[in-house]
């Protein structure tokens, strides 16, 4: 379950819907507008099935979010550059399936990605 934070407008929303990319927003389709991001996100993501979380959020880049039942992504990228991002990827052969985005937490750049995995204490670079 791909899901998108309050904070990505709907406009990016918008646009993943229409390129086919199933979505769903914190504060419209699942949980509440509001939500304080990491003492409420967090515990939404361990009751979500295996979802890939995307956020503007750079506090959610940090190895100790780890966790195999979820992939929190961090879109270092202008807010209306978003879709794109997010596009590109879930279409990248290192990130396409659901399985292998589960346990990592990443950082999305226009230079690359960067990534820190479950029982793994390096941090890995794609770029």
């Amino acid at each position: 379950m791909n899901t998108l934070d309050e904070d990505i407008g709907f406009s990016q929303r918008e646009q993943l819907r229409a390129r086919k990319v199933h979505v769903r927003k914190i504060g419209v389709e699942i949980g509440r507008f509001g939500m304080d991001d990491r003492d409420d996100i967090i515990p939404l993501l361990h009751q979500l099935r295996r979802p890939t979380f995307f956020i503007h959020d750079q506090r959610f880049y940090h190895p100790k979010l780890r966790h195999p039942r979820y992939c929190l992504v961090h879109l270092d990228v202008a807010p209306n550059e978003a879709a794109e991002y997010i596009r590109r990827f879930l279409r990248h052969k290192a990130f396409r399936s659901q399985a292998q985005r589960m346990g990592k937490v990443i950082r999305v750049r226009h230079s690359g990605v960067t990534y820190w995995q479950i029982r793994h204490e390096a941090e890995h670079v794609i770029g």
